[in-house]
């Protein structure tokens, strides 16, 4: 797989695995698995600056909160 095309897929990967993590509270792989993706990830953007989106996982902390988070 060619580096755009990685860097596409991860970002995808990432952001549908927070999305589950974060707001469905319903996590479908280990924490382990998804720093091996982020690790990934930031590595090939590192490498492949023409690549760069403010967009990409690896420039967002945390996620939405949860509704049903009581404040």
């Amino acid at each position: 797989m060619r580096e755009k095309e990685r860097i596409d897929f991860l970002r995808k990967e990432l952001e549908d695995h927070n999305h589950l993590y974060y707001v469905l509270d319903s996590p479908k792989i280990s924490d382990f698995e998804f720093d091996k993706l982020m690790s990934e990830l930031i590595k090939l953007e590192e490498e492949n600056p023409q690549f760069h989106d403010e967009n990409s996982p690896t420039k967002k902390v945390g996620g939405k909160v949860m509704d049903s988070f009581k404040t």
